[in-house]
């Protein structure tokens, strides 16, 4: 008789609380219901996984990419480029001695006269802001201030000689390192004032340089066909040797794993180095007579590079390790450098002065 008096008021209790879920579904949807295509993506994700992250960068990594091309002074011969803090385009005017700044909203460009002699080569932009230039012509490493466009120039020391600048990369204490194909690589530091200078093993040749984001110095020798790692600390400079003999390691960039990869001028290959591994491995690149000019690893671990012989620019996905080509806009364009910020990949056609970006 008891258990009969409590089933009715069971069964009320029951009813209400599928009432008041039904309710505070409607109110307050759940993760899973707010998400359904990030959850399909992620596959087998667990509750305790973000499924929305991957997606996103998949998305954003296999949009449709657009090529533009934006015109600068006749004369001007651009080199190497930079995106600058403010949206611009910052660009070494190579043939006409001066730094160059693009707008790419309205194509406005503005230059500024570097020195008597000038013959910039590379560009960067420092932790200051500013972009830095190393240039061959003046034997110098120059600073030009974003805003008033001063510049400052820290010089070679006299008894090296012309080194024939090519490249910079900033450490992790702010201190600038920079290449000389004449057989050096140096260090300046801003903050002091202080440079050094190294000859590099086996003379001539050293061009591109990255730093990793543990803070190794890494540097590319075009003629002595190798990949040096510099002590930060000491300067000493260890040979690293690809596997394909006389390739031409001609530019280096780091990937976020801290490996390194290599634009191989002769052979036409890209490589890349793994520290951890102490392991090499290299891809030929798309076409009958490649020439791999420039690397850059965009923010997905992308890996960008121009080739002369194809007149084109190559995306090089590491994970399925497949190209995809993208025809520069004229038939001799000539790009010797790339550079980037998220979503973007620009680059120069030092033949027809033209600055030109890939946005995917």
């Amino acid at each position: 008789m008891q258990t009969m008096m409590l089933r009715p008021a069971f069964l009320l209790l029951f009813a209400l609380s599928l009432v008041l879920t039904a309710c505070s579904g409607d109110d307050e949807p759940s993760d899973s219901a707010a998400q359904p295509a990030a959850t399909q993506a992620g596959g087998d994700s667990g509750p305790d996984e973000a499924p929305t992250a991957r997606p996103a960068v998949e998305a954003t990594a296999r949009a449709a990419p657009s090529l533009q091309a934006y015109k600068v002074p006749a004369g001007s011969r651009p080199h190497d480029v930079a995106p600058a803090q403010d949206g611009g385009v910052w660009y070494t005017a190579q043939g006409s001695g001066e730094l160059g700044w693009l707008d790419p909203k309205t194509g406005e460009v503005k230059e500024v006269a570097l020195g008597t002699g000038s013959s910039p080569h590379g560009v960067i932009v420092g932790p200051d802001g500013a972009p830095w230039i190393t240039d061959s012509g003046q034997n110098a490493i120059v600073r030009v201030d974003p805003k008033t466009f001063e510049v400052k120039k820290f010089a070679l020391p006299t008894d090296r000689g012309n080194v024939n600048l090519n490249t910079a990369a900033f450490d992790k204490k702010g201190r600038i390192w920079f290449t000389g194909q004449g057989g050096v690589y140096g260090r300046l530091d801003p903050a002091t004032s202080e440079m050094r200078v190294w000859s590099a093993p086996n003379g001539h040749g050293p061009y591109g340089i990255t730093v990793t984001p543990d803070g190794a110095v890494y540097y590319a020798s075009l003629a002595g066909s190798y990949v040096g790692r510099i002590d930060p600390e000491t300067g000493e400079a260890t040979v690293l040797k690809p596997p394909t003999a006389g390739q031409g390691s001609r530019r280096v960039w780091t990937d976020s794993k801290g490996r390194v990869w290599v634009s191989e001028w002769y052979a036409g290959q890209v490589g890349v180095y793994d520290p951890a591994a102490n392991a090499w491995r290299e891809w030929k690149l798309p076409g009958p007579r490649p020439q791999a000019y420039a690397v850059y690893v965009d923010e997905l671990d992308d890996v960008w590079l121009t080739d002369f012989g194809g007149n084109a620019i190559h995306r090089f996905d590491p994970e399925t390790e497949k190209f995809e080509t993208f025809a520069l806009p004229h038939s001799n364009g000539s790009v010797r450098q790339l550079l980037g910020r998220a979503g973007e990949v620009w680059g120069a056609e030092s033949a027809v002065d033209q600055i030109v970006v890939i946005r995917f």
